[in-house]
This record gives C-alpha cells, structure tokens and sequence, in this order.
C-alpha cells in the first residue's frame, strides 16, 4: 500500500426529512445563495422545503446551472456573489450543480482569470464555504473536493480538485430521488460504477481493505442498480444506491492504491465535442479501455472477475473476456448503451477526438502514464 494523508471534512445528513436541517448546518447570519438547475427542484417539492429552511437568512437564489455546468453560466454567478457579498453557497442539485458552484466558490474570490482554475491548473487559495442538497446520486461531488467544468466556447471539458472546496455539509434523503426520470437514475449508477472503476481496476499494492470497499460497492450497485429503474419508490433501494454512490468517490477506496481515470478524461471528450450524458461515455469507453489495456490490469481484471461476478474459468483469457462482456452488459441492462455507433458517432469522430486529447495535454493517461494518443485511438476505434 502506498503513503497516503487522508481526510474528508464533509459531514453527511442522511435519510428522510433531513432537509430541515439546513437552518441548523449554515452559520448563523450567513448570507446565502441557492444554486439549481433548470427547476426541477420546483416539481419535486425540494425547493419548497429548502426555501421553509431558509426562513430567517438573507438568501437570494441562482439557477439555470445546466449539465456539464458551463463556465460562462457559473462566472455569472461568480459576479452576482461578488456584488451582493454573498458569503455561503448552497448548491441544490445533481452532480453539475454542486461542480459547478464548487467552481462559483473558487472563483468569486479568485485573484486573477478564473479560468486559470481550470485550464491552467492554477493554484485556489481560498474559496467560499459551501453546504449541498443532492438530489441525484451518482458523481460523488457531495463529499468530495472536485468539480468539471465546460467551456462551450472553446468545446473544452474540463476539472480542478481543492480540498478548499469540500463541502461543509451534504444532506443526502433518498426519498427526493423517487421522481428522477430513469435515465438519469441508470446514468447515476454507471457513473458511480465507473468512479469505482477507476480506482480499483489497476494493479496490486497489497490493499485488500480498499479493494473489499471497492468490491462490496460494485456489488451493491449491480443489485440494487435494476432494482432502482423497476421499484422506484422503494426508499432501501434509493438509499443503498444514494449511499453507494458517495461512498464510490469520497476518498476512501482511493487511498494508497494507483488511480487510473482514462476512461473519464476520455469520456470529457465526448461529452464536449458530441453532447453526450457523462455517463453515457463512460459506458462507451471503459470496455474498450479495459480490453485495450488487459495485460496492464490482468491482475485485477482476474481478481474483478472472480470476486464480483463469480467467474471461475480454468482459462484466464477467457475470464479477463468475460469480466469485461459483464461490465458491457450491466450498463446495457440499467439501459445505458455502450458502443458509439448507438449514439450515432461514427468512425470519423475518432480523429476529431484524439486531435481534442492532444490539444489538451491529455498525452500520458492511466495508472501507468502509458495511453498515449495513439492508444487512445486504439480505445476509441475498439468503442465504435
């Protein structure tokens, strides 16, 4: 196991009716803002509820962050807490709108072009203190210090990691996500997958605790994922997969092990030259990263497909083969699909999205630094 300084300030609220908690949870005398999406927060009662647990600050409120927050959208919001000194953040939302006001909060009080933030790697030296309300589980972002960002201008996906940004509190109740619509309940469940993925699908450092973390995680996702789409409402099924999906990227089954995250910097790619869901590439490209990169994993591809589908072929090629078609068809069976082609992508977008990886630095990925852009194409070519 390697060296590793772990901490995650984050406290969690978790279960039903634990929005009226925020009154308690924000300093006394804040001056806060509400960050949301496109107002489906509104349908859901969510709003409501927060609102009711506001009563007593003086708040103001900010929506229309999209998917794949853009940085346009968020340095508006940026200049309205600059003007109205705001001092506390409450991001109300998915996976988007707590990145994006993770940003908001680096970048309000950023000395110089935010963007720096992003494209430049630039140091954040202060940000302000955030509090969120997740609605929809899936990218871990409630409890940890990491946030993409999207400049549509430029057709750049991009990210940043601060431990300045963690947010203070995430009040996580399973039962506000009963009337997701099930694509997003399936995209939740690929992404918090993948996260899992990424950090337990590399090579042996003698972490068997993290790897049995990582391991019972997968488990939970695959059976409790389909349950998920066909009993909606069932409060055990919501709060295993709320709870699996923070667990997946809060920090714990990443310390002292090799990381990869290939799959999701090639993923960024897609998402800003095509549109496509996060997750949706995710699907698309850890298949064919897996396959592409079987010799690198065969370790831990052996021992994925051993432990979580219970595979005990004799022949090792044909259990690596296997792991992986597993992979492809639980994606498939929570409806997400996994080739390009689905999304109508063909061929020529290989080029286009190899050329975007080498124009943005993206030239030694995975745990070994080893796909270069021409492995990357390799990847792609196998995604089609």
């Amino acid at each position: 196991m390697h060296n590793f300084s772990f901490q995650n300030p984050t406290r969690i609220v978790f279960g039903k009716d634990q929005l009226q908690q925020i009154s308690k949870l924000i300093p006394p005398g804040s001056k806060v803002l509400l960050t949301y999406g496109g107002g489906s927060i509104k349908q859901n009662g969510v709003y409501q509820q927060v609102v009711q647990a506001l009563d007593g600050f003086d708040w103001q409120e900010f929506s229309g962050i999209e998917p794949n927050p853009s940085f346009e959208t968020l340095m508006r919001a940026a200049d309205l807490v600059r003007r109205e000194k705001i001092d506390f953040l409450l991001p109300v939302g998915g996976g988007s709108v707590i990145d994006g006001t993770k940003f908001v909060a680096a970048a309000a009080v950023f000395d110089g072009d935010a963007w720096d933030i992003l494209a430049k790697g630039a140091k954040v030296k202060a940000a302000l203190p955030l509090g969120c309300v997740l609605t929809l589980p899936a990218t871990g972002t409630e409890s940890n210090g990491n946030s993409v960002v999207t400049r549509y201008e430029t057709q750049q996906k991009l990210s940043f990691s601060s431990p300045l940004v963690y947010p203070q509190f995430a009040i996580l109740d399973p039962t506000v996500t009963f009337s997701l619509p099930p694509k997003q309940v399936a995209n939740g469940v690929v992404d918090a997958f993948v996260h899992v993925i990424e950090q337990y699908l590399t090579y042996p450092v003698n972490a068997p605790l993290q790897d049995r973390f990582a391991e019972g995680i997968l488990h939970t996702l695959i059976e409790e994922g389909p349950k998920a789409l066909s009993q909606p409402d069932d409060y055990d099924v919501r709060a295993n997969v709320m709870w699996a999906a923070t667990m997946a990227l809060n920090g714990l089954i990443g310390q002292g092990v090799p990381q990869d995250w290939a799959t999701h910097m090639i993923g960024h790619e897609i998402t800003a030259l095509y549109g496509l869901d996060h997750a949706q590439t995710l699907a698309i490209v850890l298949p064919a990263l897996l396959q592409q990169q079987r010799q690198g994993k065969r370790a831990k591809l052996l021992q994925f497909g051993q432990r979580v589908w219970q595979l005990q072929h004799q022949d090792e090629e044909r259990l690596i083969d296997d792991a992986i078609s597993h992979i492809r068809a639980f994606f498939e069976q929570m409806g997400v699909p996994t080739r390009l082609a689905d999304y109508g992508i063909k061929a020529d977008a290989v080029d286009k999205l190899v050329a975007a990886l080498t124009s943005n630095g993206m030239l030694k990925l995975g745990e070994h630094g080893d796909i270069t852009p021409e492995v990357s194409r390799q990847i792609l070519q196998r995604a089609l």
